[in-house]
């Protein structure tokens, strides 16, 4: 619970800084619903962030094709954002 109202209540900056850390501590460490949750709160927050939206993507890549779809999705409004 310390976790869903800690993210839900971040700004993005700091919900990355924690993906960070914690993704380059023990890239399994963090359950998948977590880290789902975490970027989809942060992209929320830019969502013309393109680098972000491009992490979020590769994240959803790497976990199965149930949710090839929106990485898929994330990757053309990474390309959006930067046009």
């Amino acid at each position: 619970m310390e976790f869903l109202e800690a993210v839900t209540f971040a700004p993005a900056d700091d919900i990355i800084r924690m993906l960070e850390t914690v993704l380059d501590e023990d890239y399994a460490g963090l359950p998948i619903w977590a880290r789902n949750l975490a970027y989809r709160l942060a992209c929320l927050q830019r969502p013309n962030d393109s680098s972000l939206l491009r992490e979020a993507a590769a994240d959803l890549f790497n976990h199965g094709p149930d949710w090839d779809r929106i990485a898929a999705e994330l990757r053309k409004r990474a390309d959006a954002a930067e046009e």
